[in-house]
């Protein structure tokens, strides 16, 4: 399925935040982002939606440090560990649901590690072989940036957005087909952990392979999970350009 073009928006719009206020989502809402977890209809993750707050599964990075606060909703989302793709796939179909968070006026927050996944299975009913790949928080955002917003943002900031030219390989710059100029664009805005931006893109004249920087993980979370997030935002960024193709996903260990 085709992902909307309103995501595109949402792509620039998408920041992350970690303090919230205390008041709850709509009812509304909450039901167009459960629409949002089944537009992709992937065998191998699913995304849902918890009405229940996210306190309740963060943890910081030592004790409270870190820690999201104030959110009165998450979303969840789940691989079926028997697919040899469900971290990508988890990835693909999560940013969906954030962007349509964002899209909606509401603030999000990756976290693939410092949250309690044996509480997430309290509020969410896993199949065997399930997997909590990630949560993120839904809700409103204090106006404000909080110390721990702030210090944040200057972490990942200091690593700063690498360079197209530096996360490709293939057809030089100059011979790069304007759709895949685009999706690359869009694809070099992608959260990930600690902003690692693993992905790597091999151009071609009719097709862009993704693949991961190099097997091993870092900071405990799947860089598969990131190239899943990765794989959405090139997706929406070709298809603003008129071009529209479909993934093939590759036999392990390439992505």
């Amino acid at each position: 399925m085709t992902p909307p073009d309103h995501w595109h928006e949402a792509i620039a719009a998408r920041h992350s935040y970690r303090s919230y206020k205390d008041i709850p989502v709509e009812e509304e809402a909450l039901a167009r982002l459960e629409k949002a977890c089944a537009w992709a209809g992937l065998a191998g993750a699913r995304a849902v939606i918890v009405r229940s707050r996210f306190d309740e599964v963060s943890r910081g990075i030592a004790g409270s440090y870190g820690r999201i606060d104030g959110a009165p909703a998450y979303a969840a989302f789940i691989g079926d560990t028997g697919n040899p793709w469900h971290e990508q796939l988890a990835g693909y179909l999560g940013e969906g649901v954030v962007l349509e968070a964002v899209s909606i006026g509401l603030s999000t927050c990756w976290v693939g590690g410092f949250f309690f996944p044996r509480v997430v299975a309290t509020h969410v009913e896993l199949a065997a072989g399930e997997k909590v790949l990630a949560v993120t928080p839904l809700g409103y955002r204090k106006e404000h940036l909080t110390r721990k917003d702030r210090l944040f943002k200057t972490v990942a900031r200091s690593r700063g957005r690498k360079p197209v030219t530096e996360l490709t390989t293939g057809l030089p710059e100059g011979s790069w087909p304007g759709w895949a100029r685009a999706g690359l664009e869009s694809a070099r805005l992608a959260p990930s952990v600690m902003n690692r931006q693993p992905w790597r893109f091999a151009v071609a004249d009719d097709a862009v392979t993704l693949s991961v920087d190099s097997p091993r993980d870092t900071y405990w979370i799947p860089k598969r999970l990131d190239c899943g997030i990765a794989m959405l935002h090139f997706e929406l960024g070709a298809l603003r350009a008129g071009f529209s193709g479909r993934w093939m996903m590759l036999d392990p260990p390439a992505v």
